[in-house]
């Protein structure tokens, strides 16, 4: 398996395999919604058409002599038990459909967002990216479900066309061509309905993402005393996706509503041409009755159908927007087969036991490289070697990659060159194999979510409450959690807000030893603390966690003096390793510390 690279010459399917791999999601539910909305629509759109056309033809007299008022009472019962087997068709299926592709896709799309490498950043903001859960997800089994409604239409427009063909072939005929017009015109105008809905969606993601940017950022906002800049562009955002919508809505009401006047002109024209066939006798009221009737269907399936091609184009513009959040994955990773569990017993979540194979005894690395994007910026042929039980330092000064090589070693950045060996085991993808229980990783800036503190340990891991205990001891977090108003059922806040900067280097670090990892990896996790709270961590981290292995960011002196092995950079190189001592000797390295 290799590791995912932030690069993506991929391309999505396109939107009609994805509708198709919807449908093949649920087939048994989308079988029900055809068959539903065929007796609906046959019920609600042929049959009056017919009943109307006799019904008429019965009080003029030119119905048929077997075709009574009896008949026509039972031809509109039987017509209204096809629309009401219809509508709970519709509930039968519509409802648990939407809801199971909706989830499902959801899924898939949460699945390779987190696939993606650990220190790439999303490539929009967040708000834009809950945007797209929210708004472009499901107008995917929106479609498959409109798919039944066209080919039904279709197959109705085609038994309505053969019918009126049937009474009168040049009337037909100069009637349908209000509808070839507007098909025309709809063929012409996709390519702005795309650039509109699409500009649309992007002005909206703008406002969304903007919106949970502000609360994230409530108090730098408050302390620089930018609420009026704040305001002020919130307001410009909200102009421009205005502005977009407005154009959206405009084009498409224009139309919609040369679609529903169609009927209109398609009437128009049979009153013209149908005045003289009534006068000979061969054109009766009722069929004039039925050809409005049928031609007000058709009249909907074209009204239908330009919505239906406006939306086509903006599923594709979701698609693409999707996509962007999926860099890396397959082509179809966004509707990959796979169970979605809305009723019923939720299974189990299995977290790996801890096998032999894990237990680490050396950690070597040789040649470990690896170049940001369009920067000379990285780290360049890294050699390291970890026994068990030893606390080996990276130091150096802001800038020379220390961050850099630990997320390469990782796997959430994808290296370049290099080898990586767990007990001299070739691994191949760093960014599946160090994780718990072989490996665990505070970064420089640990993620607390809105939550409980337990919670925010735990992250869903059955633990022991004596291994939690442990691991709130390493922390050095016994202590405060008397002093917190809930203990450990306290709600930290966005982001652990009501804890201090310590605290939350702590309880990210709690996060770590309740796992029980082999390996563990900190980026500057002292960096928040004061002198007595860092010594009596690590401390305990070597005093009662046995053969701890650590492999550590520090610049401090209480680190470094109790560093087993150190590791100086500079510009992505090693320049210098060793103990204290040794690396202290050269007084430029010194100058590095």
């Amino acid at each position: 398996m290799k590791s995912i690279s932030p690069s993506n010459t991929e391309k999505h399917l396109p939107a009609w395999r994805v509708i198709l791999h919807n449908v093949q999601f649920l087939p048994w539910l989308w079988m029900i919604d055809l068959s539903a909305v065929f007796f609906f629509r046959v019920c609600w759109q042929l049959i009056p058409g017919l009943i109307t056309r006799h019904f008429f033809n019965l009080i003029t007299g030119d119905a048929a002599v077997s075709f009574g008022i009896w008949t026509i009472v039972a031809w509109l019962v039987a017509g209204e038990l096809g629309r009401q087997v219809g509508r709970y068709g519709f509930v039968l299926a519509d409802v648990p459909l939407f809801a199971y592709s909706t989830t499902w896709l959801r899924r898939n799309l949460l699945r390779n967002i987190l696939k993606r490498p650990g220190a790439s950043a999303l490539p929009d903001s967040p708000g834009e990216a809950v945007s797209r859960f929210r708004g472009d997800v499901p107008e995917i089994p929106l479609f498959a479900i409109w798919i039944n409604d066209i080919l039904i239409g279709l197959l109705i427009v085609v038994v309505a066309v053969g019918t009126l063909l049937s009474i009168s072939v040049p009337i037909t005929l100069l009637a349908l061509i209000p509808f070839i017009i507007v098909g025309f015109i709809s063929s012409r105008a996709t390519h702005r309905i795309e650039y509109y809905q699409s500009e649309s969606r992007k002005a909206t993601g703008k406002v969304t993402g903007f919106i949970g940017e502000t609360f994230g950022a409530v108090q730098a906002v408050k302390v620089a005393r930018a609420e009026v800049g704040i305001s002020a562009h919130f307001e410009q955002l909200s102009t421009e996706r205005r502005k977009a919508a407005i154009r959206n809505q405009l084009f498409t009401a224009v139309l919609d509503s040369l679609y529903q006047n169609t009927a209109s002109l398609g009437t128009g024209v049979i009153l013209l041409l149908a005045g003289q066939q009534m006068q000979a006798g061969t054109f009766t009221i009722g069929d004039f009755s039925l050809f409005v009737s049928y031609l007000e269907s058709i009249s909907l399936l074209t009204t239908f159908t330009g919505m239906l091609v406006a939306r086509y184009k903006q599923l594709d513009v979701s698609l693409g927007r999707m996509w962007r959040l999926m860099t890396g994955a397959s082509p179809d990773a966004l509707t990959e087969p796979g169970p979605v569990y809305m009723d019923g017993t939720l299974p189990d979540v299995v977290y790996p036991a801890k096998a032999a194979t894990d237990h680490l005894y050396t950690l070597d690395v040789t040649g470990l490289s690896y170049q940001y994007p369009d920067s000379e910026n990285g780290i360049s042929d890294i050699d390291l070697h970890l026994k068990r039980g030893t606390l080996t330092v990276i130091t150096g000064r802001v800038g020379s990659g220390k961050t850099t090589l630990l997320r390469v070693l990782l796997g959430l950045l994808p290296k370049t060159a290099g080898e990586i060996r767990w007990n001299g085991e070739l691994i191949d993808a760093p960014d599946t194999f160090f994780v718990p229980p072989r490996c665990a990783y505070t970064a420089q800036v640990p993620r607390l979510f809105s939550n409980t503190l337990r919670d925010n340990i735990l992250l869903g891991l059955d633990a022991r409450a004596t291994t939690l205990a442990q691991a709130l001891r390493l922390a050095v977090l016994d202590h405060d959690l008397a002093e917190l108003e809930a203990g450990l059922e306290t709600q930290v806040g966005p982001k652990g807000v009501k804890l201090s900067g310590g605290q939350i280097q702590r309880v990210a670090a709690a996060r770590m030893f309740v796992r029980q990892p082999e390996l563990l990896v900190f980026d500057d996790l002292s960096s928040a603390l004061d002198v007595e709270t860092e010594r009596a961590l690590w401390d305990r981290v070597f005093d009662t966690a046995g053969e701890a292995t650590c492999l550590v960011i520090s610049h401090r002196k209480a680190v470094l003096r109790r560093a087993d092995h150190i590791i100086v950079l500079d510009a992505g190189r090693v320049v210098a390793q060793g103990t204290l001592a040794e690396v202290c000797e050269d007084e430029r390295i010194a100058g590095l510390l």
